[in-house]
């Protein structure tokens, strides 16, 4: 809603709130959080081209981050939509390509700079949302429930909008006592109560949440997939959000976060050695049955790209595209590697059976 004159209903802290962090109950949350995140950053270099699992989870992260907000979109859809590159694309599947554009743009900053900046978060809201603007100017966002009642109303005064997230600018990127797991969870809870943007500010948060353990050293690369679980207990997600601007209740929202860090890093877990197992069972396929095709370009290729097509060979392996087409025949024509073609009209792509599987299911 817009428009309208509203009162805000909550008063925007300083940071860190003014709340006892050391409860037993975080303590334990935060321990399960840290040994699984822990696991996470240490077992992701098991696929030596990180760049590849940046590409193939960050997929799946835009899709749950984008159903969160009603969004849907289905990994056939998503993965045909990837099939071309220069397709003006429409609809669900725009949005959570324009998410993961916006997530690859937050975190090629970050490694510029080692610093999370409203100029960054602004970057990424323009490309997310395609618009020029930034934080909200005009009055009258509040947002809604379900039945069409208005449930929070944020700040409306674009002036301490702007002072908001320069206090929330320097707050991540300051030194602090505090573990970085719970000040991420502060620092989310911040940025979706200030509601900087016209729309949006869910999926910017989210993607806030994994650049910020990322700059922390928590994560080497940005591949938590915490979305997923958040879309699993959506309703707890917001409940827990309001009840820290209603009663205070920072620990119940804590602890929500860190269960969240702990349940995704075991999927993210599975992911990894899901994809780990299944390249090497291609490599020693394409090694022992086709060792004149055989290279790590090609196989980085199909892993990267659930769905692929020839002429996404042919740019990254530098082949022609008769070779490429050859390459790609070969492989689907073997009925030990997972790789099948589907032709449509004049259009021809091949799908990673195992792959896409297992992004979809989430487990091995």
């Amino acid at each position: 809603m817009s428009g309208l004159m509203l009162e805000p209903t909550y008063t925007i802290p300083s940071l860190p709130p003014q709340f006892d962090f050391e409860t037993p109950r975080i303590f334990k949350a935060l321990n399960k959080a840290a040994r699984s995140l822990a696991e996470v950053k240490g077992r992701a270099p098991v696929i030596p081209n990180q760049g590849l699992l940046i590409e193939t989870l960050s997929l799946q992260e835009a899709k749950d981050s984008s159903e969160i907000e009603n969004i849907v979109t289905t990994n056939d859809e998503l993965f045909k939509a990837s099939l071309d590159r220069d397709r003006s694309l429409a609809g669900p599947s725009k949005e959570v390509a324009m998410y993961r554009n916006a997530l690859h743009l937050g975190y090629t900053r970050l490694l510029e700079t080692n610093l999370l900046t409203n100029r960054t978060l602004i970057e990424m809201f323009r490309l997310l949302k395609n618009r020029d603007d930034g934080f909200r100017k005009l009055p009258g966002t509040g947002l809604q429930n379900n039945r069409g009642d208005v449930v929070y109303v944020p700040t409306q005064d674009s002036n301490a909008i702007t002072e908001q997230m320069s206090a929330l600018e320097a707050y991540i990127n300051s030194d602090s006592d505090l573990d970085p797991l719970i000040k991420m969870a502060i620092i989310h809870h911040q940025f979706e109560s200030i509601h900087p943007f016209p729309d949006g500010n869910g999926r910017i948060g989210r993607i806030l949440n994994v650049l910020y353990l990322t700059k922390e050293e928590l994560l080497g690369i940005p591949i938590l997939y915490m979305s997923r679980g958040i879309n699993k207990s959506k309703a707890d997600y917001y409940r827990l959000l309001q009840d820290v601007r209603d009663s205070g209740n920072w620990e119940d929202w804590i602890v929500y976060i860190l269960d969240v860090v702990t349940e995704t890093s075991s999927v993210t877990l599975a992911l990894i050695e899901g994809i780990r197992s299944q390249m090497s069972h291609f490599k020693k396929t394409l090694r022992s049955k086709h060792p004149r095709i055989y290279s790590q370009d090609l196989i980085n290729n199909l892993f990267r790209h659930p769905y692929t097509r020839i002429e996404f060979v042919m740019d990254e392996l530098a082949v022609s595209r008769p070779t490429a087409a050859s390459y790609l025949d070969k492989l689907a024509n073997d009925e030990d590697l997972p790789l099948v073609k589907i032709s449509e009209g004049r259009n021809n792509y091949y799908v990673n059976i195992d792959l896409v599987n297992l992004l979809s299911n989430g487990q091995n």
